[in-house]
């Protein structure tokens, strides 16, 4: 009797097993039933970075059943794309990688992160591919056959190259073996990441199925999780089968503080607030206890160059502009003309040279650039030309507004005594014997003691 309560307890054990087959698993690894979204939209760059970092962490935190990245995005820059598939294989949690909407796609960058994800999946009407650098500036122009051939033609093609085209091979070989690491760490089609590297290659989402680049096309959601569920992945070295069928979804939205990264790390934004600084510090200094131009100067230069440091500058570039920025203020003081020109120039020059690498959503418009540039040069030559008219004014204080001024003697003795000038009683001396009521006019200030001489004045009033 025992024995068959025992095998009826087993068996009814192993029928619920069968039919919960996700509850099982999911209990069995303890995680948290949901799913989390992070949003990647536009161009990948440090602000895409922070999100997705703060996304695993908060991820890892609630040791949720899987993190859904979502992206659309036309690429942008190596080291924060390099940071980004770092933070993926290094997640406690199950990353999805899924390009969507209809109609957006993951090129560049966004291909090498859709590799390194978990599992890859596409919506309909997307596409990817297109990895080669941008900085690189497409395929290698003296290898035809993108680098690959190790045969004696191949070392001579090599040995002959520009050092340039060199430099193009090392990056371009090493953009290659991150993509087929990847690859074949996901089970991925690495011959295909490749030629996207190497040939800038591009897929359709059914493409892509096929030549098994991704795991499968998913319209929304919940046909993405609907198709993950029961998927074996690798986490932290150990197998794991996703249980993701029917999970409530948590998008999860930018903070202040990334929305903001995102604006200032435009290189072009980042250089307006640093004019923007440096020209509300010199107003600051020419007109003290203003204040506020000092603030906001302070606020903005502060911002451009975080904004600067985090993204792949040339700090040779960096100090051209900010010695073209002191060139046209000290013009600005004292006209010259010369450090007006040699400033723009020297701004130009910098801005041409700021960049180490451009990417996606990160290179220099030479409309903003020569924009600032005009107005900046425009500012200079007209706080120039407003100093040029005050210096051709006649002097309205100090000992030189002093000179030529009409005064009465009040009192003399010898060749000193008092003057009335301006309705004020001074000292003064003269050359020339004076008597009291004589009109004189001041000749020189020295000391606080005027030195007059006499005046002459027609007999209509008017002075010889």
């Amino acid at each position: 009797m025992k024995l068959a309560r025992a095998v009826l307890l087993a068996a009814a054990f192993v029928a619920v097993a069968a039919v919960c087959p996700s509850s099982a698993t999911g209990e069995a690894n303890g995680r948290e039933k949901i799913a989390l979204r992070v949003e990647i939209d536009g161009a990948i760059g440090p602000a895409s970075a922070r999100q997705l970092e703060e996304a695993l962490a908060v991820a890892a935190d609630r040791n949720v059943e899987a993190l859904i990245l979502q992206m659309d995005t036309p690429g942008g820059l190596v080291t924060s794309m390099r940071e980004m598939i770092a933070g993926i294989l290094a997640s406690p949690v199950p990353v999805i990688g899924y390009v969507a909407p209809a109609g957006g796609h993951a090129a560049s960058a966004g291909t090498y992160i859709l590799y390194a994800t978990h599992v890859a999946a596409m919506a309909p009407g997307t596409n990817l591919g297109a990895a080669t650098p941008i900085e690189m500036g497409g395929p290698l122009p003296s290898f035809p056959d993108g680098g690959k051939n190790d045969g004696p033609e191949g070392d001579k093609d090599k040995k002959n190259a520009p050092a340039g085209d060199a430099m193009i091979a090392k990056a371009t070989n090493d953009a290659v073996a991150l993509i087929r690491s990847l690859a074949e760490l996901r089970g991925r089609n690495a011959e295909w990441g490749e030629k996207a590297v190497r040939e800038a290659a591009s897929l359709s989402a059914g493409a892509a199925l096929q030549q098994h680049v991704i795991d499968f096309v998913a319209r929304d959601t919940t046909e993405l999780l609907q198709l993950a569920d029961g998927r074996t992945v690798e986490i932290a070295g150990k197998k794991e089968a996703l249980a993701t069928k029917g999970l409530p979804v948590e998008t999860l939205e930018p903070g202040w503080l990334i929305r903001l990264l995102a604006v200032i790390t435009d290189p072009n934004i980042a250089v307006i607030l640093m004019l923007v600084g440096v020209y509300g510090l010199v107003f600051e200094f020419t007109s003290p206890g203003a204040v506020a131009p000092g603030v906001i100067g302070t606020i903005c230069l502060l911002l451009g160059l975080y904004a600067l440091n985090l993204l792949p500058i040339s700090y040779a570039g960096l100090a051209l502009m900010l010695l073209g920025i002191i060139f046209l203020v000290v013009e600005a003081l004292n006209p010259t003309v010369v450090l007006g020109l040699g400033g723009v120039a020297a701004f130009l020059l910098g801005a041409a040279m700021l960049l180490r690498i451009e990417g996606p959503g990160f290179e220099m418009s030479w409309a903003v650039i020569g924009t600032a540039a005009v107005l900046t040069l425009g500012l200079a030559l007209l706080t120039g030309s407003y100093l040029w008219a005050v210096r051709k004014n006649v002097p309205r204080v100090g000992a030189q507004a002093m000179q030529g001024l009409p005064a009465e003697v009040l009192d003399w003795q010898g060749s000193e005594g008092h003057v009335l000038a301006r309705g004020e009683r001074w000292r003064a001396k003269a050359d020339e014997p004076l008597a009291v009521g004589d009109s004189v006019e001041v000749a020189d200030v020295r000391d606080l003691v005027l030195t007059i001489r006499r005046r002459n004045v027609r007999s209509d009033g008017a002075r010889q």
